[in-house]
């Protein structure tokens, strides 16, 4: 959630920190600062806002010489938005940034009270500050491990000291951390956008290692505080994948990209005829397909289409609640974890308690090296690149198509070749459905205004209800809600009077009937209704709008059906004025439970 860059080397060090700052800003945030190391000294500067603010904020001041640093972007979970909450944080000669969440904090706070220490922000970073610059005698390295093991909770930290110049040191538990690999020059960062207009390599922190910056080199230390030697990875995404590249943002960008992005999965896993041939993957039980948000909506979509086609049971537990509800586990059952950035903090945590009881997990990620990636017994990557909008697209429509491809891995290998060449169609569908991008443009200033807004379908289509919902709410702020349309007349009807906007999703041919006549129910109450179906089906008893899908199998229509509504969601969070890549209160990596 809150980001996190450092720097030693020869540059400017506050203009690659803010432009760093400036690559993180689709993690989510409303705070951000920097603090800059020069002749042994350590200036902060931070404010609540903008990068941008924070840039105005340190523009014409003296900052040449300056040759390490760190900064950060707070999403606020301890205290409100503020100057005094934003990070950096100083006790003493200690300065540092911290991603993740304390969870002891009231008892550290009662401890350094009673020793007569009171912070002045309301945040858990602080604490880890005054309590680190209390056990701190001239050493870092003992300093930080003790400090560490009073804390519970996830951290990534990246800390100055000022007695001890040219140096940053930066550890982590349960947040991600990367150590960027330069030319007289090196960095610590939350994500590889932040420095991949530096350097493409990059070493993974591990729990409980310690890196020790300078701009020559990167030492590290296990956790018994010995050497280590540890090999670097090469990011193979490039600094242009990570820009908007002309569009007016980063969410038109990523939803034009579909088409490639999906051509790149599906040949990443299907070759000569052979569907994931380095994988012998079966299952003999239940597969618990476990994720948060838009990764919770692909896994509806697997579960109806696993089910559907391989007649194996699925259960799809949103992550929060996973390991809560003590689920019911067997040795023959796997485990599915989702998640875009690979370190989601739930979905990480049920990935963890089917490992200690034994479950075989399977990973599906967008990010390599990521502690999902790291930690799954088996991992499938999808092919989306960096997403950079807060609100996912296109790595959502990857996840999907690689639970369509587990599908007919673990089916019958009968059905492998048709559905596969229906899978391969895709990429020329989602284009088809990308020239309706101005109908959709149109029909969203129809409905920007409305305050309610109902998304219905039945089967798939009801979970593509679920994700179009969740993509209108998060970036345009409409409440809106997705209901299985036979469930309206079980009360949700009720709320439906004169022009209530209603979204039908129709893209199963074989419920398109039983849908109509929800529909209609809803229609001769008032609602005006926007339906996303095929040319050939008649709406005019119910209908009043239309978004057109490309005829296509009921197999994979969901897929084009919820990219339409994902240009709509766009296109009516763009008429209302809003930030589409930086929705309000929203984080892109969700590293706290």
């Amino acid at each position: 959630m809150c980001g996190i860059i450092g720097y030693a080397g020869k540059r400017d060090t506050a203009e690659v920190l803010i432009g760093g700052l400036k690559k993180l800003e689709y993690r989510g945030y409303d705070s951000a600062g920097i603090a800059l190391e020069k002749e042994g000294k350590i200036d902060i500067y931070k404010n609540k806002g903008k990068v941008a603010v924070l840039e105005e904020q340190v523009s014409g001041k003296d900052t040449a010489g300056a040759r390490i640093g760190i900064g950060h972007t707070r999403w606020a979970t301890h205290g409100a938005p503020s100057d005094v909450n934003a990070h950096p944080h100083r006790s003493g000669k200690v300065v540092l940034v911290h991603n993740g969440i304390i969870e002891n904090d009231r008892e550290l706070r009662a401890e350094l009270a009673a020793k007569g220490i009171r912070p002045v922000s309301d945040t858990d970073t602080e604490l880890i500050a005054l309590l680190l610059n209390k056990l701190y005698t001239g050493d870092p390295i003992p300093a930080l491990r003790a400090a560490s093991a009073r804390l519970e909770g996830s951290y990534a930290l990246g800390v100055l000291f000022e007695d001890h110049p040219g140096k940053l040191y930066a550890l982590r538990k349960d947040s991600p951390l990367i150590i960027g690999r330069g030319e007289g020059e090196n960095f610590i960062a939350s994500d590889i956008p932040a420095i991949l207009e530096y350097t493409h390599d990059y070493w993974l922190m591990e729990e409980g290692e310690l890196a020790i910056l300078t701009e020559e080199k990167v030492e590290f230390l296990n956790e018994a505080d010995e050497p280590i030697e540890k090999a670097y990875r090469t990011a193979d995404w490039d600094e242009q994948s990570a820009r908007k590249g002309g569009y007016p943002h980063f969410m038109a960008k990523e939803i034009a990209e579909q088409p490639h992005v999906v051509k790149e999965t599906i040949a990443r896993y299907y070759q000569n005829g052979v569907l994931f041939p380095e994988d012998a993957l079966s299952v003999k039980g239940t597969i618990h397909i476990v994720a948060c948000g838009s990764a919770y909506h692909a896994g509806l979509l697997g579960k109806y289409a696993i089910e559907k086609i391989a007649r194996i049971p699925v259960t799809v537990e949103i992550a929060s609640e996973f390991r809560y509800a003590d689920p019911i586990l067997t040795k023959d059952d796997l485990v599915v974890v989702i998640s875009q950035s690979g370190e989601t903090a739930d979905s990480l945590a049920a990935l963890r308690l089917a490992k200690e009881r034994g479950i075989p997990t399977l990973g599906i990620v967008n990010v390599w090296g990521s502690s999902l990636a790291r930690e799954a017994d088996t991992v499938i990557y999808t092919a989306a690149g960096p997403e950079i909008s807060v609100a996912t697209t296109k790595a959502y429509t990857c996840q999907v198509v690689l639970l369509y491809m587990l599908a007919l891995k673990l089916g019958n290998p009968a059905d492998l070749q048709e559905k596969c060449a229906e899978m391969e169609q895709l990429p020329a569908l989602i284009e088809e459905v990308l020239k309706q991008e101005e109908a959709c443009k149109e029909l969203a200033k129809l409905y920007h205004e409305a305050k309610h807004l109902f998304f219905i379908g039945r089967g798939q289509d009801y979970s593509v209800s679920c994700e179009g919902s969740l993509k209108l709410k998060e970036i345009s702020y409409v409440h809106s809600e997705a209901y299985a349309a036979g469930e309206l007349k079980h009360g949700t009807i009720s709320l439906i009077e004169e022009g209530t906007p209603v979204i039908a999703v129709m893209t199963d041919r074989s419920r398109i009937a039983k849908t109509a006549g929800n529909i209609r129910e809803v229609h001769s109450r008032g609602a005006k209704v926007l339906c996303i179906t095929y040319a050939d089906v008649d709406i005019s008893s119910f209908g009043d709008h239309r978004l057109t899908l490309p005829d296509c199998s009921d197999f994979i229509s969901p897929i084009p059906g919820v990219i339409l509504t994902q240009l709509f969601g766009y296109h009516v969070a763009v008429a209302r004025g809003n930030d589409v890549d930086q929705p309000r209160n929203l984080a892109k990596s969700v590293t706290v439970e």
